[in-house]
């Protein structure tokens, strides 16, 4: 049977009700890793779903789950203030693993005690296992982790064993009559080497999930929701030429043929020649409908006198917004589309974007406001289709290859939606715009060069507002600084500066200041993500 869809009660990516395919619900706590979690268990073909922790019991029995799983969080769960989760989910009869905060929730609504920690736990961690358990089933007895807490499991209760353990504190327990485990390190990201071991030992083994779900799936239930939310309407996508946009418009093309136009505007902060290349990369490959508008003297006096990150983002989100009522009224008022109400816009809204912007599933930490999440104006007119909102980056080029696109489009590197602006420190104008084009332009042809573009996350240089003294040509110079920026990532969420080979940085510098004038100086940022981010902005 296939799944009913809920628009209330589920990740806009998916479809639930009726399920006929194995399912792990995530109970979401505020973390800003826990749709990790369910991104390893989509890898083992295991559809995983991620409600907010405060979810009612009777909709997390409604989709049948083969096991919970309890993200990790902020908070701390003595505090008035903690997620007001029920106790109750300890008692369903499911598995269930805790992941640091979760191994909080457990041991404090079951009678044991949590307190602050002497000593905060950040980073890599060596886990010593001192009891077998299905858990740890084909794992070391010495696990390299990733912590990220500040409080300690003091006393567990009854019926508790301690199962790992690290130098300073408890790092994992097990209640197996209870079909009960958790860990205080975090198994969903890359640092802990053997995470996916774990999670795969609890998915798998310990839950009985059946690899089942795959990208057709998540296609063919996207592609009857899409027609079931647009009806007989039109859509139009904002698209940017990116992989992210380019498979939403492909998939809602899919589903409704025709009555999807993608308007690609020029917003004054593109790359160099992009307009001119996405127009005929969209229409030519992909073949979708596509409405170009240039719009970049519009953006560029929205932005002047604009410094702040935040409200760059907004302002970009604003005019887009206006921009695309603009375009959908003149559409709707043509004769094609006579009597045809223009009611939806798609995005390629990835859930990095999400989990950056705002609290979606949980109270998460907001980090910034992404100008097409949490710089959306609150009286657009247009609804929102964002089919890829739950996923990451590899999984969307996953279903673009399962859509049959070409590998040009689905390995090109992540942009962001505010473009050049938030790799703009301070204000945004069109001579320093220019500047940025020409200096990101051979960033990106040097790291291609080298054959390192797919090796690269991304890949970019940022025009900082620092000038400094120079000499070329044996004149005094008075420039701008340009920052090389390249990271490695699997997902987005966490990434590690890369450390690119001296000759192509001495190329890229090379480049940049004999070719570019306005910039005299060039440096490399080495900061991974945390405690940086990717974007400087």
């Amino acid at each position: 049977m296939r799944r009913q869809h809920s628009e209330s009660t589920t990740p806009a990516a998916f479809t639930i009700g009726s399920v006929d395919t194995s399912t792990i619900v995530i109970l979401d706590f505020g973390s800003q890793y826990t749709q990790l979690i369910a991104r390893r268990i989509r890898e083992f073909n295991v559809f995983s779903v991620v409600l907010p922790c405060t979810a009612p019991l009777d909709q997390i029995r409604a989709l049948a789950p083969l096991g919970l799983i309890l993200s990790g969080g902020p908070s701390s769960v003595y505090d008035a203030d903690a997620p007001a989760a029920d106790p109750a989910l300890l008692t369903m009869g499911v598995p269930l693993l805790g992941i640091c905060y979760g191994l909080q929730f457990i041991v404090h609504h079951l009678g044991g005690r949590v307190e602050p920690a002497p000593a905060r736990e950040y980073g890599h961690a060596q886990v010593d296992i001192v009891a077998e358990t299905p858990l740890f089933r084909g794992l070391p007895q010495t696990l390299d982790v990733w912590m990220s807490h500040g409080d300690q499991a003091k006393t567990l209760p009854d019926g508790f064993v301690l199962t790992a353990q690290t130098a300073n504190a408890l790092a994992g327990i097990a209640n197996q009559a209870r079909r009960i485990w958790a860990v205080q390190f975090h198994p969903e990201v890359a640092h802990t080497r053997q995470g996916v071991e774990l999670l795969r030992n609890f998915v798998l083994d310990i839950c009985g999930a059946k690899p089942d779900w795959t990208p057709e799936h998540f296609i063919h239930s996207t592609v009857d929701r899409v027609r079931a939310q647009v009806g007989s309407g039109h859509a139009i996508c904002g698209l940017s030429g990116g992989v992210d946009s380019s498979v939403a418009a492909v998939l809602v093309a899919r589903a409704i043929g025709d009555r999807l136009t993608c308007i690609f505007v020029n917003n004054g902060v593109l790359r160099k020649n992009e307009f001119a290349k996405v127009q005929k990369t969209m229409r030519e490959q992909l073949g979708l409908r596509v409405v170009a508008v240039d719009a970049s003297e519009r953006f560029l006096a929205g932005l002047a006198g604009v410094a702040d990150p935040e409200q760059k983002r907004k302002a970009i989100g604003n005019e887009f917004i206006a921009v695309f009522d603009d375009e959908a009224k003149k559409i709707f008022e043509s004769a094609e589309h006579d009597g045809d109400a223009i009611a939806w816009l798609v995005q390629g809204t990835l859930y990095p974007d999400v989990i950056e912007s705002s609290s979606v599933k949980g109270p998460s930490q907001t980090i910034k406001s992404h100008h097409n999440v949490g710089g959306l104006p609150a009286n657009m007119k247009l609804k929102l289709i964002e089919p890829l909102r739950d996923l990451f980056k590899d999984e969307v080029r996953r279903i673009g290859r399962d859509l049959g696109m070409p590998e040009e489009i689905l390995e090109r590197q992540p942009f962001p939606g505010p473009g050049l602006a938030v790799r703009i420190l301070g204000e945004v104008t069109a001579e320093r715009v220019a500047l940025l084009q020409e200096a990101d332009d051979i960033v990106v042809s040097e790291i291609k060069a080298a054959g390192l573009y797919r090796k690269l996350w991304q890949s970019f240089a940022v025009l900082l507002p620092v000038k400094s003294v120079g000499v070329m040509g044996d004149q005094r110079t008075y420039a701008y600084t340009c920052c090389v920026r390249a990271v490695e990532s699997e997902d987005g969420m966490t990434a590690d500066w890369a450390p690119l080979p001296y000759e192509v940085l001495r190329a890229i510098s090379g480049r940049i200041v004999s070719e570019v004038r306005g910039i005299n100086r060039v440096v490399y940022d080495i900061t991974s993500k945390p405690p940086g981010t990717i974007e400087w902005e």
